[in-house]
């Protein structure tokens, strides 16, 4: 889903205003994830290369902005995941296009050192544009250590220049060096009715926006996701007593990754319930009775376990009957 096909958000907006009045060479945006971090990220670097910039943000209107729109501007520098470039559109260098095409390797699910060390050589470079140059890192957690020292030394003696701007939904996992040389920003947690009233305007109904937003647990850009993938509220709703019956069908054709984040807030919510707290994921009357808290412990540790491997070329469909199979398990246990 391209950032253009979504109404930018009145909270993102307001942060977006916000950061522009400030000043610094290099901003963190941290935040659980679905808050909008790539958004914001966007918004900035936008407003910063734009010809005629206001104080709300970028025009939309001048050669800056179509050219980001296209993809294509000489001044910007995005850093991502291979596979998520692919997915928002963003091109890939001539190397790495090749290497992909003619099937030498896969593409990277991690921020690759060759893409970091080609932004150290674009930052050093003279701007193209005249209105400086701009590096986005989204999710800057998924550079690992190398790919990180490679971008820390351009931080900390930035060209005059370039700006940067890392997005992150796990920032403690940055280098502490990295997130020293960043001017921090936690993403703002909108008000429920003020992320019912966005996802209203996306064209999503206001019953199914208010049981995509619990899906989510309260992050409206995942609660937009959940309602554009097809997914039924009713079908989140009778997930959990499906689980308990041992239903393969119920997860139906979700990858691994996706099974294991629903089987994950379906744990957390017993959990919760089991010390007398109010569920997030799923609507009390939808659970099952939960077993011992010893049990759900030892199921939350197998998750995370599993989650650990779940991009693994395992068969899908034996991996989701294992899932399920030791959901239930789980769930009917006694001790």
């Amino acid at each position: 889903m391209s950032e253009s096909a979504v109404a930018l958000a009145p909270w993102i907006a307001a942060q977006r205003t916000s950061l522009l009045a400030q000043r610094g060479h290099a901003w963190l945006l941290q935040g659980p994830s679905g808050l909008g971090q790539y958004a914001l990220g966007m918004e900035l670097v936008r407003a910063w290369l734009c010809d005629a910039p206001t104080a709300q943000g970028a025009c939309g209107q001048c050669g800056s902005c179509h050219a980001i729109d296209v993809r294509t501007h000489a001044d910007l520098c995005v850093l991502m995941p291979e596979v998520q470039m692919m997915a928002l559109g963003w091109p890939l260098s001539e190397k790495a296009q090749a290497e992909i095409d003619d099937k030498k390797r896969k593409p990277s699910r991690e921020i690759r050192v060759e893409a970091m060390r080609d932004a150290v050589e674009f930052a050093q470079r003279t701007s193209a544009r005249g209105r400086g140059k701009a590096v986005l890192v989204y999710p800057a957690e998924q550079m690992n250590h190398i790919t990180a020292n490679a971008l820390l030394k351009t931080l900390e003696e930035p060209p005059g220049d370039v700006r940067f701007v890392l997005a992150s939904e796990a920032a403690h996992q940055l280098l502490p060096t990295i997130r020293s040389r960043c001017l921090g920003h936690a993403m703002v947690w909108p008000a429920e009715a003020d992320m019912l009233q966005w996802l209203a305007g996306q064209g999503v109904d206001s019953a199914a926006a208010a049981a995509h937003l619990r899906a989510a647990g309260g992050r409206p850009d995942d609660a937009l996701a959940l309602a554009r993938s097809g997914r039924s509220p009713q079908a989140w709703a009778a997930l959990p007593q499906a689980i308990a019956r041992g239903d393969v069908a119920a997860l139906g054709d979700w990858a691994p990754a996706q099974a294991i984040d629903a089987l994950q807030k379906l744990c957390h919510d017993l959990l919760a319930a089991c010390v007398g707290a109010a569920p997030r994921y799923f609507a009390s009357g939808d659970l099952p009775k939960p077993p011992p808290l010893r049990s759900l412990t030892r199921w939350s540790r197998a998750l995370a376990k599993a989650a650990r491997t779940a991009d693994h070329p395992f068969n899908a469909g034996l991996m989701l009957e294992a899932l399920v199979a030791q959901a239930r398990n789980a769930l009917h246990s006694r001790h």
